[in-house]
């Protein structure tokens, strides 16, 4: 009786250990989605300060007179009201991880990206703010085609 209770136990031990080996040595199957994730969250991060940094320009919260929203262009308040409703939309969508998300925030990525190119009247035009929404959209373009091979079809 002992002997078979020791022979289970045993066959018991090997079949655990050979759980737990297997565990360890399987690679992580959703790397790449993970990272995909946390890059989201963090742009989801990023659009709420820049939302809210629409919203304080808009409320007068920053700015002096001379840069109050009353004194811009309707140009120039357009776009700011535009860009602080929908700079938190993408960032509740983003940090929730659903495809609508990505979506409002690549509109977002892209509209600025327009506006700064073909209208520089409206906030200047700057470069290195193309620059960085390029720079954004490329790192989503990568995480999100890397996430997508690592799933089955």
């Amino acid at each position: 009786m002992s002997d078979t209770s020791t022979r289970d136990n045993s066959r018991d031990n090997a079949m655990s250990l050979a759980a737990l080996s297997s565990e360890r040595i399987e690679p992580d199957d959703n790397a790449w989605t993970r990272r995909l994730v946390l890059f989201l969250r963090i742009m989801a991060v990023v659009s709420i300060v820049k939302g809210l940094y629409h919203w304080a320009q808009v409320t007068g919260f920053i700015g002096g007179e001379e840069e109050a929203f009353e004194n811009q262009t309707m140009a120039w308040q357009t776009a700011t009201i535009y860009f602080a409703v929908i700079e938190l939309v993408a960032a509740v969508g983003l940090w929730l991880a659903t495809p609508w998300g990505a979506v409002v925030w690549l509109t977002t990525v892209v509209s600025m990206a327009v506006i700064e190119l073909m209208f520089p009247g409206v906030y200047g035009g700057s470069l290195v703010v193309v620059g960085a929404e390029a720079v954004m959209l490329a790192a989503y373009l990568a995480l999100a085609w890397m996430a997508a091979r690592e799933r089955p079809p």
